[in-house]
């Protein structure tokens, strides 16, 4: 599965949302040395209740919008 995401990091709290079709991931981590990306696995692992291992960003690592893979 393969997910579109928008991620708003240094934001106040953890959060997903589903905003008109696409999944908008606030982060409480800075946009630096890939502490909000690995948030948003540890998030999307807790939301999803996937394993860690299975997600990983094939899409935008530099980016606010992302495409993320889960594998199952």
């Amino acid at each position: 599965m393969i997910l579109n995401l928008r991620v708003i990091p240094g934001s106040s709290r953890n959060l997903v949302k589903d905003e008109a079709g696409v999944l908008k991931v606030y982060l409480t981590k800075p946009a630096q040395d890939g502490l909000a990306n690995n948030q948003l696995i540890d998030l999307l692992s807790k939301h999803l209740k996937v394993k860690k291992y299975q997600i990983s960003i094939i899409k935008g690592n530099k980016s606010r919008n992302k495409k993320v893979e889960i594998i199952s």
